[in-house]
């Protein structure tokens, strides 16, 4: 529907954003962890803040490569009413369940995964509740650079819904690092391309994120 073109009227093609998160992971036994993170989104320009979400995993680690972690995520996000409701901004909400299975392996030093998320997307507005599967491969070096032990890597993930097929893509660059014991950071450039009616937009994106573990 019209009242659903949502964000994407808020973000132009090429926009340029900030994406922040903070998260804390706590270990319970040897096999179960618990996950929990707040994210931060600013578009146009960095300038308007139009996202956020709070999620709450519960990972298992199977055995050395496998970790199986079901969750929830609580999204809310702005996006803009139809022009005959004077473009009015507000926020909806999404209620996604899902799953993650993260595969990984070594090689030559470098560490490798996939995470194979099965999502279920609810929503509070006039917009069809689908199902989307996400992928995201990683490449993490062997390198840990300077007394903060900063590990570069590389990230892809696609995204594949339910009706729209494969709608979105990311692909980082970035580098985690130390900050003090028990609190690691991460920095980021990420480009996304996303399916929008007809053609296909992008997003510049700068993205931080401060993890304390436990």
């Amino acid at each position: 529907s019209a009242v659903l073109d949502a964000v994407a009227e808020l973000n132009s093609d090429g926009d340029f954003q900030y994406w922040n998160t903070e998260a804390i992971e706590g270990k319970i036994t040897d096999h179960w962890k618990t996950y929990i993170e707040g994210e931060f989104r600013f578009g146009d320009d960095a300038s308007e803040f139009y996202y956020q979400h709070t999620s709450l995993e519960l990972g298992y680690k199977v055995n050395d490569w496998l970790e199986i972690a079901p969750a929830y995520r609580q999204v809310w996000e702005l996006f803009t009413k139809s022009e005959d409701e004077d473009g009015e901004e507000d926020w909806y909400s999404e209620n996604r369940p899902y799953v993650s299975a993260t595969l990984k392996t070594t090689w030559n030093g470098w560490e490798l995964s996939t995470r194979n998320r099965f999502e279920l997307r609810y929503f509070d507005i006039d917009k069809d509740d689908v199902f989307r599967y996400r992928n995201k491969f990683t490449f993490k070096s062997p390198w840990k650079l300077t007394s903060l032990n900063i590990n570069p890597y590389v990230s892809d993930e696609i995204f594949i819904q339910e009706n729209d097929d494969f709608n979105r893509n990311r692909l980082y660059f970035g580098a985690a690092f130390d900050i003090i014991e028990h609190v690691y950071g991460d920095i980021f450039y990420l480009w996304q391309t996303s399916e929008k009616g007809d053609e296909w937009i992008d997003y510049h994106v700068i993205g931080t994120k401060i993890k304390a573990k436990f």
